[in-house]
């Protein structure tokens, strides 16, 4: 079964870091552009950033440019979004997905798989 495992979410403190992982099973995160998604309650989703499968391009919202990374590691076949200096605005559940194609960093752009989800509380 091809399915994606987000973990790494939990509660910390303004100012602090999370490390969001993606472990990818039934397939190979190489040929897929990834993406990283969040919805915070009563909010619309929204893109957190997005690589192409060529890792040379690379997109991050305007509010975590600056504090987040995304990144792939081929060899484990695992993507991670690497949060640093949280705010309360960045609390939400965050989605980790795959897709084939691509695209503008939106939600109906990265849909061949998409995880579960992982909640991140910043407290303040």
């Amino acid at each position: 079964e091809e399915q994606l495992v987000e973990s790494g979410g939990g509660v910390v403190q303004t100012g602090g870091s999370l490390r969001l992982s993606c472990a990818a099973s039934g397939f190979r995160f190489d040929d897929y552009s990834i993406g990283w998604f969040r919805q915070a309650p009563g909010k619309e989703r929204e893109a957190v950033s997005c690589m192409d499968r060529t890792e040379l391009s690379i997109y991050y919202t305007s509010s975590a440019q600056g504090r987040f990374t995304i990144s792939r590691d081929k060899a484990k076949n695992t993507v991670y979004l690497q949060m640093n200096s949280l705010k309360p605005e960045d609390t939400g559940v965050y989605y980790c997905t795959a897709d084939r194609q691509g695209g503008p960093c939106m939600w109906r752009y990265f849909s061949t798989h998409r995880g579960q989800g992982t909640q991140v509380t910043v407290s303040s």
